[in-house]
Parts: structure tokens; sequence; C-alpha cells
């Protein structure tokens, strides 16, 4: 029998679902500092990227570019992290983060630097707006 998939408690907890892409689960991680986006491949038990059946790889690398060309364009960011550190959260996900020079943490990493700052409503519904536009009918919404 196959394990389903199930998003990791702590990224449901941190993260704010905004749809499905044909292979990931986009997220909106709650830190209104920085414009912070995470894919998790929708596949049971997988911890590495390589794991994933290369079909599944090729697919995940295809969101992950269209995601990070989107967020460098809408944000005019200054540099565009991607990671996939796993070290808290075992569950394969990629986090996209939109840094500035101008930024809390820059131009060291953001993970450990400061508490997040959970978005405001309102916030979150346009960043979320913003990101079913990028995708379009590829996203599935929530």
């Amino acid at each position: 029998m196959t394990a389903s998939f199930e998003l990791d408690a702590r990224l449901a907890a941190d993260c704010i679902r905004v749809g499905c892409l044909p292979l990931s689960v986009l997220l909106l991680l709650n830190d209104a500092r920085y414009p912070w986006f995470v894919l998790v491949p929708q596949r049971a038990g997988i911890r590495e990227i390589f794991q994933l059946a290369e079909a599944d790889q090729q697919q995940l690398w295809r969101e992950s570019a269209r995601l990070a060309e989107h967020m460098m364009q809408a944000f005019h960011a200054d540099k565009i992290n991607i990671g996939a550190l796993g070290n808290l959260v075992p569950q394969l996900h990629v986090h996209h983060i939109a840094r500035f020079r101008s930024d809390p943490a820059w131009p060291g990493p953001v993970w450990g630097h400061s508490a997040a700052v959970p978005y405001e409503k309102h916030s979150i519904t346009e960043r979320v707006g913003i990101a079913c536009d990028w995708f379009g009918d590829e996203l599935t919404v929530f």
C-alpha cells in the first residue's frame, strides 16, 4: 500500500496554503518581512530531491524557476534565495525568498535571524492573489 501525501505539521502551522501546482503545494510563509514562498512536492516520504522520480525532479525545477522569476519581477528583489534545508522539517520543501539589501537579515541568511512577523489579513489576501495570478489555471486554489 502506497502512503498518501500529507503536509508536514510544522509547514502547515508556519505557512498559508496558496494552492496546488502540477507537482507541488505552493505555500506562503507567514512572515511579512520577506516575500517567501515554499514549494512542497506532493509525494509521500520524500526527504531529498534525488529521491524524486526524474520527471518529478524536472517538474520541481520548472515550478521553482517559474516561481523565482515571478518573484523577482513582482517584488524587484536584489536576489532570490532558493534552498531545501530540511534540518527541522524533513519533508522535502523548497524555500524561495525575495531578498533586499534593506531587509533585516541582509546579507546573511534569514533562518534564525529573528522572530517572524505575521501578515495582516489584508496582506495575506494580496500576496496570495499575486501568486494566483502568476500561475493562472495551472494553480488549483484551496
